[in-house]
């Protein structure tokens, strides 16, 4: 921090007012943070959700096909090749190809970038689940049959409750990853928050202002996210003992 605050010219604490007024008041250019914010809640909110559902199926299946490699071969092998080309290439490629490629013909820069990073998280927290599934003992499973439950059941209602609570922390710090690596979108010249805060940096020539601003605001969603985590956790731990 200190070498940080070194390399900022003395000047500029004198200027700020004035540089503060140039990127964000004069002109409304504070409405580059605004709608890029927006958009960068938006494609993480939906890219969330697209993750869970996708990593879910694939962590239920590789762990089906786990316990009985008779079962499900042909959705196993689909499920290990996307989880291969997904966590081996390069998010801002994959965004890429699919703005450029399978959204060739569309307008619709947002819902690209939803599909891309859903897809991406997706391959990320199967393995987080499929690795929570494997952690729980055995036991709880013979348990399960031995009550009467299906292997279905015995899985939604005893296993995967104990996995999820089990995997809670690394699946929070993957949707933390998330929200930070939207702020590639601009490739595909989508107005997120880190292209909205350049954006005003090409304007006014000032890229201190803009781009701490933008740094700020990162860092507050990521606390933000960590503190709900971190209740949530304890909360689950809290149940474990009543």
């Amino acid at each position: 921090m200190n070498s940080l605050l070194a390399a900022i010219p003395l000047s500029y604490f004198s200027e700020f007012p004035q540089k503060f007024y140039d990127a964000f008041i004069e002109k409304n250019r504070y409405q580059y943070i605004v709608d890029g914010l927006g958009n960068t809640l938006k494609i993480t909110f939906f890219a969330i959700i697209i993750g869970i559902v996708l990593g879910t199926i694939v962590a239920l299946i590789k762990t089906a096909h786990t316990d009985n490699p008779k079962k499900l071969r042909i959705s196993n092998a689909i499920c290990t090749f996307y989880l291969t080309v997904i966590r081996g290439t390069p998010i801002i490629v994959q965004l890429m190809i699919m703005w450029y490629i399978v959204f060739q013909w569309s307008t619709n820069r947002i819902a690209a970038a939803i599909l891309a990073f859903g897809i991406n998280s997706g391959a990320y927290v199967a393995e987080i689940i499929r690795g929570g599934i494997q952690s729980v003992d055995k036991g709880q499973v013979e348990a399960g049959r031995s009550l009467g439950l299906n292997q279905r059941d015995t899985m939604v209602k005893i296993v995967f409750p104990q996995a999820l609570k089990n995997v809670l922390p690394a699946i929070g710090n993957e949707f933390i990853a998330l929200v930070k690596e939207t702020s590639v979108a601009g490739y595909i010249a989508i107005q997120d928050l880190t292209k909205g805060g350049d954006t005003i940096r090409s304007i006014t020539y000032d890229a201190f202002t803009p781009l701490l601003a933008v740094a700020a605001i990162y860092l507050l969603i990521v606390v933000g996210l960590t503190t709900l985590l971190g209740k949530l956790e304890r909360r689950l731990h809290r149940s474990d003992y009543r």
